[in-house]
């Protein structure tokens, strides 16, 4: 890759495509005009298959975070009971969202580094009927932790048919399988500068037919956020307000790239690059800190080693032009991040860990030349046996990985 670029190993945003760079800068576009109103329409099409839906899908200017009040917003009324399951800090931000906007919210919060055990929901529904809406996290990237969302959302069906189902998608949709019809979710939200390979700028909010005729009976004062305005403009082909006019120019221009690559090969590649750098990690000496049967294929998490703290190991990855991410919340301090979504490819995950093995070396941490590269390219080559569709450096990753 460009030496002169960062390897920029986040949860988001995530590296972009030179094309994609490329579409961000055209010069700006009438909003209201028949070139904008096609682009949107092809945007949402070649978006539905990734979120398993043949519903509607709004696209909203803001940040994920946005996208996840719009979905408390729309559906719940002041008073109204609800139960946000946590696995992490985003997790429990959807509780703080739902509670400042008058919700009767319950928690289950699970321990952070652990997926939901379905039995546990279920126990908790069965003692706790009449929710309004549920609100599950599907890829949580405070703890590195991916959810079986069909799963829990089989149990929700199962006790409590009437309650919402709304889901926090924002680093798992377009990164790997989501099937909201099949799996009955009424609402579901993510984010361009995740999966999609685009700048921050979109969150991108999926809604069921059931979803939109709770939406009509919902009570909560909502203007900027309210999904009826977006549902009502994008049937005329026209965006409610003023949007994020060259972040859908990248998302255009990535999808032109996701589209060719193929959905399974995307999620195949994840699950590549994914294996890859937990085997290369765990060479090294690390420590994975998620349940080894619910790691994410878009960002693991890594508990820091007696002996090396966090701004020592920053410091020394961006000397190598690696950027990793700190733990968040509680676990400030005593894990980090690495991200592998969007289009990663699997020389940008050899050449982190290859940094992290020279930075192991310097420290003494007892580490051996070569163990950790070697690891995360064995664990990608048996990974690419089980999804032979797995392009780990795509056409769609183009900025020179190898």
């Amino acid at each position: 890759m460009n030496r002169f670029e960062p390897n920029l190993r986040l949860a988001g945003p995530t590296m972009l495509p030179p094309s994609v760079r490329e579409a961000g800068g055209r010069q700006m576009s009438s909003h209201r005009g028949a070139e904008f109103t096609a682009m949107m329409d092809r945007v949402l099409a070649r978006m539905r298959p990734f979120f398993g839906t043949t519903g509607d899908v709004a696209m909203i200017s803001c940040s994920g975070t946005g996208g996840l009040e719009a979905a408390v917003a729309n559906t719940v009324s002041p008073g109204e009971q609800v139960l946000c399951v946590s696995i992490g800090l985003f997790g429990d931000r959807f509780a703080e969202i739902a509670s400042l906007y008058g919700a009767n919210t319950a928690r289950l919060s699970i321990e952070w580094g652990r997926a939901v055990d379905p039995d546990e929901l279920r126990a908790h529904l069965q003692s706790h009927p009449g929710y309004r809406a549920v609100f599950l996290t599907h890829n949580e990237t405070s703890t590195g932790v991916l959810d079986s969302i069909d799963v829990l959302a089989a149990v929700v069906r199962e006790v409590q048919p009437e309650a919402l189902i709304i889901v926090d998608g924002v680093s798992a949709v377009g990164s790997v399988p989501f099937k909201m019809d099949e799996w009955q979710i009424d609402l579901a939200v993510t984010a361009s500068q995740k999966g999609w390979m685009a700048a921050p700028g979109l969150a991108m909010v999926a809604v069921s037919p059931r979803a939109w005729a709770e939406i009509e009976r919902t009570t909560t004062p909502r203007f900027y956020f309210d999904l009826r305005r977006y549902h009502e403009s994008q049937a005329r082909g026209m965006a409610v307000w003023t949007p994020a006019i060259a972040v859908m120019y990248q998302l255009d221009a990535a999808l032109d790239l996701m589209s060719a690559e193929g959905a399974e090969a995307i999620f195949a590649r994840h699950e590549a690059c994914a294996a890859a750098t937990r085997a290369g990690l765990e060479a090294l000496g690390f420590e994975l800190f998620a349940d080894s049967h619910h790691y994410s294929p878009t960002v693991t998490a890594v508990s820091l080693p007696d002996g090396l703290d966090w701004e020592t190991l920053n410091r020394g990855l961006a000397a190598q032009g690696v950027i990793v991410a700190g733990g968040l919340g509680q676990l400030s301090g005593s894990i980090f991040r690495v991200g592998h979504l969007g289009s990663v490819t699997l020389g940008e995950i050899l050449d982190t860990v290859g940094a992290l093995e020279d930075l192991s070396i310097q420290l003494k941490r007892g580490v051996r030349a070569g163990v950790g590269v070697a690891a995360a390219q064995a664990a990608a080559l048996e990974s690419i046996g089980r999804h032979p569709l797995a392009q780990v450096c795509p056409s769609a990753g183009q900025r020179g990985g190898t």
